[in-house]
């Protein structure tokens, strides 16, 4: 899976330190905890939980400048 997906996120000394919310299919969701978070090649990765208790992994393509969804955790939808 991997849909594009636009992000709010705290970012101090560099862009997309952290997601604070994400809209996906034009519903707003706000970030809870960030789970975990890593470098790709192609940026940074976080797997976050929401306040509804769903699990998202949403990733930042740096050459793009573009978030996406790149996985729903079951029980998430």
């Amino acid at each position: 899976m991997e849909e594009k997906v636009d992000v709010e996120c705290y970012s101090g000394y560099k862009y997309a330190q952290e997601p604070r919310a994400f809209t996906w299919r034009g519903r707003r969701y706000t970030v809870q905890s960030v789970e975990q978070a890593w470098l790709a090649p192609q940026g940074p990765h976080f797997l976050v939980r929401t306040e509804e208790g769903g699990t998202y992994e949403l990733a930042y393509d740096e050459a793009e400048d573009a978030w996406s969804l790149k996985e729903v955790m079951r029980g998430s939808i």
